[in-house]
Order: C-alpha cells, then sequence, then structure tokens
C-alpha cells in the first residue's frame, strides 16, 4: 500500500483523537465477537497501518506509531510498515516491552488512552485498567472510531443463511438448546449472551459465508430458560430458513439490537465469557454478568456420530485431492517454474472436483525451502519462491466441505536432502507417530501428551514453540477449543468424540522447516481395574513422505505405526484413484 495514504490516514486518526480528548489509542485485530479471522469492515488495525497479517495492535499517539506482532510476522511486517513511519516492536523478545509497559513509560500523568469497547474484551479491560490507573494514566471507552474515520468502509457482510440438514448436524437446534439450558441449572444461571459466531452457528445449525474460511454469520444471540433470541440482519434469512428457526424455538431480532435487549434482561443472571464478550456487550449486562466458560465450547467439541461419519467423507475427499496433487507435484517442478502459489492454486483446482467442497479452512501454507523455517509464512505475489527439485515443500492446508472441515500438513521432499534435513524430518515425524500411539487414561489433557510429540525434538537439544494440536470444528471454524495440545496448561480433557490435530514440527532459520500434521478423534481405547483408557485415530488420509526417514532413527514401533497408517490410507482412497494416480499412491503407501 502506498506509504502515503497511511501516513494521511494516521494523521486524521491522530485529528480524532486530539478532538476526543486522548493522548494514545490501541487499536486491536479483532472484531465484536473475537473471532479469529474477522470480516473487512472490522480490519481496522490493516486499514490504519497497511500490515495484514492476522495477528497485531497498532499503538498511536501524537507522534509515535507503533505495531505490535509476534515472531510469525516479524520479517512481513517490517517490508510493510517500511516508510510508513510505524515501528516494529517485536513481540515475544525480552527486550520488547508490552503495550502496557511502553504507554506507562512514554505517556505522562492524566493522560488519557482510548480503546474500541465494541471489540475489545472485558478481559483486556481488566488486563489494561488498573495497571494504566497505577500510572496515572485514564482509560477511555469509545465506540467505533472508525465509523467515522474510514470512507468506503465495507458493511456488515449479508451473506444468505443456510441450514445444516439434521442428516449432516446429526442433531436439531432444539435439542441442543434443551441441553444449553440444562447446562444453565448447574452455571446457577438465567440465560447467556452467546458471542462467538462459530458457537451460534453450531447451536442454531445454521452456516453462512461472512467470515472468510469460517462458515458462520455475524449474530449474537440471548439464550434463557424459556427463550432464544438470535440478533441477526434478517436479509440473511430467507422464509425457509426463518420458519425452519421458528421450528426449532429460534426467535429473530435486528443484530444491532442486541444492547438494547440486554438491558431487559436486568433482574436474570447472565453467564458471559470474558475473554469472548466485547465491552461493549459486558458493561451492558453489567452486574448480572456471571463470568465463566461457555458450557457450548465443550458441547460443540465432542463430535456425534453423524459429525465424525461427516469428518470421515470430508477427509476422503480430501485426501483424493492431495494424492492428486503430490503426483503431479515432483514432475511439474522437475519442469521447473512452478511456484509456492501455483501449489495452491492446483490444490483448490483439485478440490473443487468435489461437489461437496465450499472453499478454504484457512490460507494454505505452501512453504518451500528457509520459507518454510516461517512459521506461518504464506505465499504473496511478491514473495513467492519458485520450487527446485531439492529441498523440502511444507505445505500446511484445509478445506471446508459440507460434511466436516478438514487440517494437514506434509512436508515433501522434492529431490536431495542433507543429512541435517533427514535426520530433522525423522524426529519430527517420530514423535508424530508417537503421540498417534498414545493410549491414556480418562481425565487426561492435551498438555500431559504434549511431551510425546516433543521427546525426539528435545534429546537432539531441539524443540518448536507453536502448540502440538487443537481441536477442529465441524463444517466449522478450524481452530477451536476448549481443549489443546500443548505446552502450557490447558485443562480441559481428552473425551471420545474430540477431534484434535496432531502437528509437531521443527524451524530452522535459513535453512528449513518441517511440520507433520493429521487431524485425530479421541476414540475409547479399553476398561480395566485402573478405569477407562482413550486412544488417538487418525481421520486424515494421505501419504506420508517416506523417502526423508533415517531408518536407525524411527525405530520398529513407529515404522509398524507408519506402515499400519499407510495400508489404512491406500485402502480408503484407493477405490477412487485410476491409472497414474493410484500407481503413485500404491508406491507411496507401501510398507518399509
Amino acid at each position: 500500500m502506498d506509504c502515503e495514504i497511511i501516513k494521511e490516514r494516521v494523521e486524521l486518526f491522530r485529528s480524532y483523537m486530539r478532538k476526543s480528548g486522548l493522548s494514545a489509542f490501541v487499536v486491536v485485530s479483532s472484531d465484536p465477537h473475537s473471532s479469529e479471522y474477522v470480516a473487512d469492515r472490522w480490519k481496522c488495525r490493516k486499514w490504519l497501518s497497511g500490515f495484514d497479517g492476522s495477528a497485531g495492535t497498532v499503538v498511536v499517539t501524537a507522534d509515535k506509531a507503533l505495531l505490535w506482532t509476534d515472531s510469525r510476522y516479524w520479517l512481513a511486517a517490517e517490508k510493510s510498515l517500511e516508510g510508513t513511519g510505524f515501528e516494529l516492536m517485536k513481540d515475544g523478545l525480552a527486550e520488547t516491552p508490552s503495550i502496557i509497559e511502553w504507554l506507562c513509560k512514554n505517556l505522562k500523568d492524566a493522560d488519557v488512552v482510548g480503546v474500541d469497547a465494541t471489540v475489545c474484551s472485558m478481559v483486556e479491560l481488566d488486563a489494561w485498567d488498573m495497571p494504566l490507573s497505577d500510572c496515572g494514566i485514564a482509560l477511555n471507552l469509545v465506540n467505533d472510531p472508525f465509523d467515522e474515520l474510514w470512507k468506503q468502509r465495507p458493511s456488515v457482510p449479508l451473506s444468505v443463511a443456510r441450514i445444516m440438514p439434521l442428516e449432516i448436524a446429526g442433531e436439531s437446534a432444539a435439542s441442543k438448546i434443551a441441553r444449553l439450558r440444562e447446562a444453565f441449572k448447574k452455571e446457577g444461571v438465567d440465560g447467556m449472551v452467546v458471542t462467538m459466531l462459530d458457537e451460534i452457528a453450531w447451536l442454531t445449525n445454521l452456516r453462512g459465508n461472512d467470515v472468510e474460511f469460517n462458515p458462520v454469520l455475524v449474530s449474537y444471540m440471548i439464550v434463557t430458560a424459556k427463550e432464544a433470541v438470535l440478533y441477526i440482519d434478517e436479509r440473511k434469512l430467507t422464509p425457509d430458513v426463518t420458519a425452519y428457526l421458528l421450528s426449532q424455538g429460534i426467535t429473530t431480532a435486528p443484530y444491532e439490537e442486541i444492547l438494547q435487549a440486554i438491558k431487559t434482561y436486568d433482574e436474570r443472571k447472565l453467564l458471559l465469557q470474558p475473554n469472548k464478550c466485547n465491552i461493549a456487550v459486558g458493561l451492558t449486562v453489567g452486574e448480572n454478568a456471571v463470568p465463566s466458560d461457555s458450557p457450548i465450547a465443550l458441547m460443540k467439541a465432542v463430535k456425534n456420530e453423524t459429525e465424525i461419519k461427516g469428518f470421515e467423507r470430508a477427509m476422503l475427499s480430501e485426501g483424493v485431492a492431495m494424492v492428486k496433487l503430490l503426483n503431479w507435484l515432483k514432475p511439474a517442478v522437475e519442469q521447473g517454474g512452478v511456484t509456492e502459489l501455483d501449489v495452491d492454486a492446483k490444490l483448490t483446482e483439485l478440490r473443487s472436483a468435489d461437489e461437496s467442497f465450499t472453499g478454504l479452512s484457512f490460507a494454505t501454507i505452501a512453504a518451500y525451502g528457509a520459507n518454510a523455517a516461517i512459521v506461518h509464512y504464506e505465499p504473496t505475489p511478491a514473495e513467492n519462491a519458485v520450487l527446485q527439485p531439492k529441498g523440502f515443500l511444507l505445505l500446511d492446508c484445509g478445506g471446508q466441505y459440507l460434511h466436516g472441515t478438514t487440517d494437514v500438513t506434509r512436508t515433501i521432499a522434492l529431490g536431495g536432502l542433507t543429512d541435517e534435513e533427514k535426520a530433522d524430518y525423522t524426529r519430527v515425524l517420530r514423535g508424530h507417530i508417537s503421540l498417534a500411539m498414545a493410549k491414556f487414561p480418562k481425565g487426561t489433557c492435551g498438555t500431559q501428551l504434549d511431551v510425546l510429540a516433543r521427546q525426539w525434538l528435545w534429546q537432539a537439544g531441539e524443540n518448536y514453540l507453536h502448540g502440538t494440536g487443537h481441536g477442529v470444528g465441524h463444517f466449522l471454524n478450524v481452530h477451536e477449543g476448549p481443549h489443546q495440545i500443548r505446552m502450557n496448561n490447558m485443562p480441559t480433557h481428552l473425551v471420545p468424540g474430540m477431534t484434535v490435530t496432531n502437528e509437531p514440527g521443527l524451524y530452522k532459520a535459513g535453512r528449513h522447516g518441517i511440520r507433520i500434521e493429521n487431524t485425530m478423534i479421541v476414540k475409547e481405547y479399553c476398561e480395566t481395574e485402573f478405569g477407562a483408557f482413550y486412544q488417538l485415530s487418525p481421520l486424515t488420509l494421505c501419504p506420508i513422505d517416506t523417502t526423508p526417514i533415517v531408518s536407525e532413527l524411527l525405530g520398529n514401533d513407529a515404522r509398524e505405526y507408519l506402515n499400519a497408517y499407510h495400508a489404512m490410507v491406500f485402502e480408503q482412497l484407493s477405490p477412487y484413484l485410476e491409472g497414474e494416480e493410484l500407481s503413485f499412491l500404491e508406491d507411496a503407501c507401501k510398507a518399509i
């Protein structure tokens, strides 16, 4: 983007700040629903700074403009901010102050910091208010300054709602709401303000296209013991959808009436998630708020049998497309001219042959060579490496299918490899398999399993800093909780029916990056005198490259697991392939 345009926007914003009596303003990357991916209307940080990474926070003062972002985006941010007057603050470095620390050091007593109450969460309010106050700095809550400043700002999206039929959802919306009401009794609340878009989509069995990658509808919902009201722009609702909602006991009201509606519940206790509820909603609920984790999150995370079958169908579609891509890839690279973006485009073309495919579940990471060492690298027309018949391509990709959501990563040897690359690949693969083979007792959380994926890397003095696994939604958000597999404490227990990814990695700056990922499902294993035990079973159907494996580093148990996995992949996918592609699959899945 033109640097002069960014400078003009910052000066326009400073003019607003002066008129509002603000010494600084904090611009976050969120929307009113704490979404991971936000609709264009709420990409205010991008509009102001020009930086388009998915994570980052801007601070503007009378003479400074700064962007905090994490290590995934440092290189991209440096390029994006060059010449704009913005300073990059490398979040995560010991020498980089937090936003609060910086404000306290650089503002003076009685200065005022502004934040947008419609997109900042109650947790952020709690985190900022007292520390700033201790420094003599006031926090001022405002409502969406960009509505005034951003000319031709995109409107709230208006995709048409579609019903997830019972044969795909596996449970009616009325049944889900009834289960939620039972949870209210246990929580001792009268109802809940539902703010998360994927929770509303799951609860209502509606899907939309309001947000890139996530098939959701911008909306709120209030559910109590006697009513369920969906707050949504009614232009999204066809007569059939409206009739369907009424049949499930759900009425509708305009999206913008949510705050006024909350005020009518002034004598009822309403459950709120402080980390997912925006300040405007939280303060409107006020003293009636009961802060708690959402009961919907755990309900949604445990898939029913119909949803599991849907995942299996989606993984079959994804597996066929992936095999066709892998069959195409190496010959195309050897012919020359294939870029990272070409890989993304080819995979989308192959997926689109399946009528149940609706789009990507996240932006494809096709990262060649040293680019793969940037954990969440995404190729762009300006940064788009040409693949060579040597080294690794890391391909992390996912699709949205009507029956389920996919997320798979493969690291592919395009030709000759160094001994270091082979050893690193084998350690990552052995960690992936060690976690995949886990058997664990009821009551185990993901944090307790995380070391299984890291142990072989740790023995070599290596590690990765991202999580090892996350939940995957059912034709919903590719990242969902509340369970995760990671080093820091995630206390939610893993239970049968939960989907979770298994994706250890290793990244060496300037050299290579490796990650191997399958989406798994938690299943029952056995019952003994010591209680119930569970296991992980792979849903993903895609060959894992065996050419980089260092045999003596893999181990016999891991080899047997990999051979059994490949036998299953071949059995499942082979009926849908023929000719050269079937031959490729047979070779890729042969026992080692």
